[in-house]
This record gives C-alpha cells, structure tokens and sequence, in this order.
C-alpha cells in the first residue's frame, strides 16, 4: 500500500469521527431539553437531564470504536453489539426529535433529523470505508498458512501432567495457564488430572 493512500485512510478516519462528534454534540441540547421536561434552570432535574445524551453517545462511541478495531481483525461482532448500536442510536434519534413531531413543524423535524441520520449513516460508513481503505490496491496474493494440526486430548493431558507439581492445586484455570486449551477443554483435564490424584 501506497504511503498517499495510507494518508488518506487516516485522513477520512478522522473526518468521520469528527462528523460523528459534531453530530452527537449537536443533539446533547435537544436530549437534555427532552429529558428535563420544562423543569426550572439548575434544578435537580434540569442538571441531571445533561446525563442522558452523553450517557447513550458514550456507549455507542465505544461500540463503533470497538466494531471499527475488530472489523480490522476480521472479527465478526455478536448480535448483543449491534443491538446495543441500533438501540443507542435509536434512543438518540427519538429523543432528539419528539419535540420537533409534537409541535407538528416540518422544518423542524427536518432540522434535528439531519445530526443524528448524519451519525447513522457515519456510523455504518466509517468501518467499511477504513477497511476498504487500508486494502492494497495491487501486488501479489499472500501465500495460505498451512493449516496447524490441532492438539489431541491425550497431548493437552501429558503436557499438565509434566507441569505439574507437588504444591500445584489442579483447577481448570491452571490447566489453560499451562497447556494454552480452551476453557471447556481444560474442564475435562483438570478431571483427569484429580482422578488420576486419588487413583491408588
């Protein structure tokens, strides 16, 4: 990849979460005149509502920065997480707009629609345009990795059986710790390892 290119991947990264930004602040007073109701200036309430926009904008800021790291890794995220983004910026789109719908003003609606449609939109854009970006445009296709061969039962057991010790307590968490297996295999050989323990 081209040094210009990488530029401009950085360059189109920064202006997105800068429209993103722009948008999420933009909609703070509407939210917070939505969640403070007509209460009185610097009351209780009237404080308390400046918590709701930036309560949901931090958690969809996570997620989108999140989304944006693990796309890079070719991680795919669980349904929870895009419920999570669509629900956040859902609440903000709502939130900002129900006065505009209860007044009945057009213009209005249009005017506090645009932030956070623009925030929508970023939201999806920004991932893909990143991943497209840092794409080499042309060279040689990189070799395939030769597949690992996968570890058997037996290999996991003699490697926790040559790592353990006389003061070593076996629990599964020790057995990942010492053989690298995934958490419901190491379950399995812990048992073993304790069967073996009591065996006379």
């Amino acid at each position: 990849m081209s040094e210009s290119v990488e530029r401009v991947a950085v360059q189109v990264d920064r202006l997105c979460w800068t429209g993103i930004l722009l948008g999420l602040a933009f909609t703070m007073t509407n939210v917070q005149q939505f969640a403070a109701a007509g209460s009185l200036p610097w009351s209780l309430a009237w404080c308390a509502a400046w918590l709701l926009d930036p309560m949901v904008s931090l958690v969809l800021l996570a997620i989108l920065r999140a989304e944006q790291v693990t796309a890079q890794h070719g991680v795919r995220m669980g349904g929870w997480v895009r419920a999570a983004k669509w629900f956040t910026l859902a609440a903000t789109y709502v939130m900002n707009t129900w006065s505009a719908f209860m007044a009945g003003s057009a213009a209005l609606v249009v005017l506090h629609s645009v932030p956070p449609l623009v925030v929508f939109v970023a939201a999806e854009a920004v991932t893909e345009l990143r991943d497209k970006l840092v794409v080499p445009v042309a060279g040689p296709a990189p070799e395939p990795a030769a597949p690992t061969p996968r570890t058997s039962f037996a290999e996991y057991l003699a490697v926790a059986q040559a790592a353990r010790t006389r003061d070593v307590k076996v629990t599964p968490a020790w057995v990942r710790e010492v053989t690298g297996c995934s958490r419901g295999l190491s379950s399995r050989l812990a048992a073993a390892l304790a069967e073996q323990e009591v065996r006379p």
